[in-house]
């Protein structure tokens, strides 16, 4: 008999009170929902058992990790499809927990009665083997961050390259205007990024500049090779420092650029003229993030920049409710946490910096995570046998929720540019502060 899809829509509906947007086709060749909508496919049995002993957005990840869960066709459709329940009605902002608030007793036992009688009542398999290990003791330890890090970075080079390309950034892109007759690729963009950095860190020969979380090394490289500094790049992935110090051999670069893993909370040989944090403050966590405040500000020179650039999450009426998120925790960054930009801004001022311009860059983002997605998914076979399956779809569905997200106004991200201003209070940038847009 071939009625779980109409069974399972059914269920849906009644939780959600609202009727499914999506189509639902399942592992007995069943199918049900809007014809014409984004379908879900739901490939074994199995996917119901971990929603039902792991309620909420967990149980869901494992199911898709494992592949017992997948969308036929455009994946962004059906997560757009879905965000409307996931999410608040006409207003996305955090907490949220859409229609699924309105759920009643009653119903979600109905529910759970019916995914007993379609999934059986055996417990699920082990977590996929990509889940992250439960982590024990205190958030933040040199030691738990490696780890951490590891997790994320340390699943090859090969996977990078194939999902970032050539340029080997794993932060946003800045995407400038069509010049005519050409469209800017994502190399382009990566290095009208990577470009802008240094003129907001007013770069010039000789001048040192430390890159906190450097990755593959892009950004020292091309600050030596395009502006002449003497640049530090630190990480703690051995895989990302051991490509980077390759690259900075192959271009010939070994007096200019010095690749090191290294915590950030090590580095004692300041000081500098210039700090570049991109996309690493992320991982320093809330209660962490003074000293790296003030790590950084006693790393600079009188008068020296730091140009931080971090994802924002939307604020909260009650800012003890943060949760991480998690899928990500488990299966993207372990133990990442993000802020709130006002957040971020006041604590560079406590820690006595001169906040001077803050660029949000929201939309370039999901430019960004579009591109990444489109290299994935075009060589998705490669990538899995790179890394693995799981691994693969772990990208896939991160990368297209956060492109939604930052299209959606959920998250954000901001290039915050900082001063050391000395006591005489010359910050040294120029009266007209956006200088550098024109440049170049």
């Amino acid at each position: 008999m071939t009625d779980v899809a109409p069974r399972l829509t059914a269920v849906a509906e009644r939780v959600l009170g609202v009727p499914l947007p999506i189509r639902i086709r399942a592992w007995d060749g069943s199918e049900a929902g809007p014809p014409g909508a984004p379908v879900l496919r739901i490939r074994h049995r199995r996917a119901l058992r971990r929603i039902l002993w792991r309620p909420g957005e967990l149980g869901l990840a494992r199911a898709w990790v494992a592949g017992e869960l997948d969308a036929d066709g455009e994946l962004y459709e059906l997560l757009s499809r879905l965000a409307g329940l996931l999410w608040e009605k006409g207003d996305e902002s955090p907490p949220s927990r859409g229609a699924l608030a309105l759920a009643g007793d009653a119903d979600v036992r109905a529910a759970a009665r019916e995914l007993v009688a379609l999934g059986g009542l055996l417990p699920p398999p082990a977590p996929p083997r990509e889940e992250t290990r439960r982590r024990i003791g205190v958030r933040h330890t040199p030691g738990r961050d490696r780890k951490a890090i590891s997790h994320h970075y340390d699943v090859g080079n090969d996977f990078y390259e194939l999902v970032l390309g050539p340029s080997m950034v794993y932060s946003c892109a800045y995407w400038e205007p069509d010049a005519p007759g050409r469209t800017p690729t994502l190399e382009d963009a990566q290095h009208a990024k990577l470009d802008l950095i240094c003129r907001k860190l007013a770069l010039s020969p000789g001048r040192r500049l430390l890159d906190v979380g450097c990755g593959w090394g892009s950004l020292v490289l091309h600050a030596a090779r395009e502006y002449g500094v003497h640049a530090v790049g630190i990480t703690l992935s051995q895989e990302q420092a051991t490509h980077a110090r390759k690259r900075v051999a192959e271009e010939g670069l070994t007096d200019g650029v010095e690749i090191r893993v290294q915590d950030y909370r090590e580095v004692s040989d300041g000081p500098y003229e210039a700090i570049a944090s991109i996309g690493m403050a992320e991982h320093v966590g809330k209660d962490h993030y003074r000293r790296y405040a003030d790590g950084l500000y006693a790393l600079l020179k009188p008068g020296g920049r730091l140009l931080n650039h971090q994802i924002a999450r939307r604020p909260l009426q009650d800012e003890s409710a943060y949760e991480v998120d998690d899928f990500i925790n488990a299966y993207v960054f372990p133990d990442g946490e993000l802020a709130p930009v006002a957040q971020t801004v006041g604590v560079l001022e406590q820690a006595g910096f001169e906040v001077r311009d803050v660029e949000s860059l929201r939309e370039h983002y999901a430019l960004t995570l579009r591109a990444w997605v489109a290299n994935l998914e075009a060589g998705f076979p490669r990538a899995a046998r790179l890394t693995s399956s799981g691994r693969a779809r772990v990208w896939r569905l991160y990368m297209a929720a956060s492109a939604l997200s930052f299209e959606r106004n959920r998250i954000g991200i901001n290039q915050i540019l900082a001063v050391r201003t000395p006591g005489s209070g010359d910050s040294g940038l120029p009266l007209r502060t956006r200088e550098w847009l024109a440049a170049g």
